[in-house]
């Protein structure tokens, strides 16, 4: 699509070329061709060759980059908010867990539940993402811990990707938890998860992504499949340091990560490995807010160097949490980041947490995927928590 966007009251680059974080532009407009950024300036210099171009004209209000969600788990089936009651009542995350829910309540769900079942209960959630502003997303597997659901997932990624303008990023997780047919033979389950299983889908996943933490794996079983998918010259992701401080952040910089998620019990040693590695660090202070739990600290992340992403981690049990306008109020209100840092972490670092150089930056060569707010500043994001602040999301030159 050809589009002109145009009377912006503010918008928000991401373009580093601008002098400060966000680059941010009064008066501006952009130009969309092929899906791609062609032209940012000032409103009142539109070049005359894109005047002829479908024009959007946003009255005055804040534009900005699409929302990444560099972390989800956002396929699944079956319902899990009596947990979400029983841990209000003092229950822990883990004894749930050890009692067969959790995790497992949701394998069951999603193994007994066909394709059709699968994308039917899926695909209504991750519209609802995109209506708030998600214009590209990470969904992970890990609800199957067999390889005929691991990839029944994967099918229903495909599904929902070719049915709304969205950009899916699909993760192996097969390392979510010990499948509960293998639990007294943990390593047979590594095996399966390291071989066939991922055999099975490495030709379709952009990660492989491993739950490190007490709950999980340990440290040296998560650098075993971090071999594995080296081997097959995948990226690798990990959950580290949620529940526990357990080592697996230190790991995750040692082996070159792509990102690194969670950092709840990180230590200071940790990020600043993390920083030096390149790792892009995910917080999700959703899940500290579901779990009442104390939140990531993003304000030690920026300070020891990180590029720092913030995402929903949408999932059934511990951030049922759709929309990232939300989860930037929690980082700025709970996790100590500035406005500037939560808006550039929900775009800019959720695009370089999943390694995608062509999004979360308003310039040309990158993808002309905008949010449009209702509201004349960035700013309102954080302020205004509960309001529905998305007035238009453009897709690749679109208007959805």
């Amino acid at each position: 699509m050809d589009l002109l966007v145009t009377n912006i009251g503010q918008l928000v680059t991401n373009d580093e070329r601008n002098g400060e974080l966000l680059g941010v532009i009064e008066g501006a407009a952009v130009a969309i061709e092929g899906g791609d950024v062609v032209w940012v300036g000032l409103d009142e210099r539109i070049p005359e060759r894109y005047t002829s171009h479908q024009v959007c004209d946003v009255a005055g209000a804040a534009v900005l980059p699409g929302f990444v969600d560099a972390h989800t788990h956002a396929v699944f089936a079956g319902d899990r908010s009596h947990e979400f009651a029983m841990r209000l009542s003092g229950a822990r995350y883990e004894q749930i867990l050890a009692d067969g829910g959790g995790i497992y309540s949701t394998v069951r769900a999603t193994r007994e539940a066909t394709l059709d079942e699968l994308v039917d209960a899926s695909l209504p959630r991750i519209a609802r993402m995109l209506a708030a502003g998600t214009t590209t997303i990470e969904v992970k597997t890990g609800y199957g811990l067999d390889t005929a659901t691991e990839v029944k997932m994967l099918d229903a990624i495909d599904r929902i990707c070719n049915v709304l303008p969205i950009d899916t990023m699909p993760t192996f997780l097969g390392a979510h938890v010990v499948a509960p047919e293998f639990a007294d033979d943990r390593g047979a389950y590594l095996d399966l998860v390291t071989g066939a299983m991922l055999d099975a889908v490495a030709d379709r996943v952009a990660f492989v992504d491993v739950f490190c933490d007490t709950a999980a794996f340990t440290v040296s079983e998560t650098r075993r499949i971090a071999e594995a998918a080296q081997e097959r010259g995948l990226a690798l992701r990990v959950h580290a340091d949620q529940l526990a401080h357990t080592g697996g952040a230190a790991l995750a910089a040692e082996v070159g990560a792509v990102a690194v998620d969670h950092l709840d019990y990180s230590s200071d040693e940790d990020l600043v490995s993390l920083a030096r590695a390149g790792t892009v660090a995910v917080l999700l202070p959703g899940v500290s807010y579901s779990m009442r739990e104390p939140p990531p600290d993003g304000r030690r992340a920026w300070d020891a160097g990180l590029t720092v992403a913030i995402a929903t981690d949408c999932n059934p049990g511990t951030s049922y949490i759709e929309t990232m306008p939300f989860i930037i109020s929690l980082a700025v209100v709970m996790s100590g980041m500035t406005p500037d840092e939560a808006v550039w972490s929900a775009t800019r670092g959720g695009a370089l947490a999943l390694g995608l150089h062509d999004r979360g930056v308003v310039a040309p060569r990158h993808l002309g995927d905008l949010v449009v707010l209702d509201a004349p500043s960035y700013d309102h994001l954080a302020y205004r928590p509960d309001g529905e602040l998305v007035a238009q999301v453009i897709k690749r030159g679109k208007v959805l």
